[in-house]
């Protein structure tokens, strides 16, 4: 268990600085305005991109929150990931490296997601119950 915590924390940890802090940093320079063109998106994307990944990155880091609202944070990085990928794979072709990274930085997600998981699961079997919400008839 204490092992499935450090890397949770790990995993998590690097998620908020990849799609948290360092976004609400850079948004505005330059180089994110250039990004953002450069992929064919409008220009108020970027600051919507930024607010949701601040949000979603609030949302993993902060302990007791619902299951359901962990799990939309997730999802949303998910697909943030994927199709920043698919875009990038699009515009730049697929042996440019920005095309892999985002799937890097998903498994990264996948990792804290399970270890997530994992822990919720444990917490619930040491505390007596078995049943995990959705999966009992």
């Amino acid at each position: 268990m204490k092992s499935t915590k450090i890397i949770f924390w790990t995993s998590t940890i690097l998620i908020v600085l990849f799609e948290g802090l360092v976004p609400a940093l850079t948004f505005n320079t330059e180089i994110a305005r250039q990004g953002v063109s450069h992929l064919g998106y409008p220009d108020y994307f970027r600051v919507w991109f930024t607010v949701f990944k601040v949000i979603g990155a609030i949302l993993l880091i902060l302990p007791r929150l619902p299951r359901r609202v962990k799990d939309w944070a997730y999802a949303g990085f998910t697909f943030d990931f994927i199709f920043a990928s698919i875009s990038h794979g699009m515009v730049d072709g697929i042996a440019d490296g920005q095309t892999w990274f985002p799937l890097v930085v998903l498994a990264i997600l996948m990792v804290s997601y399970v270890c997530y998981n994992r822990l919720l699961t444990g917490s619930r079997i040491s505390a007596g119950s078995a049943r995990v919400p959705g999966l009992s008839m």
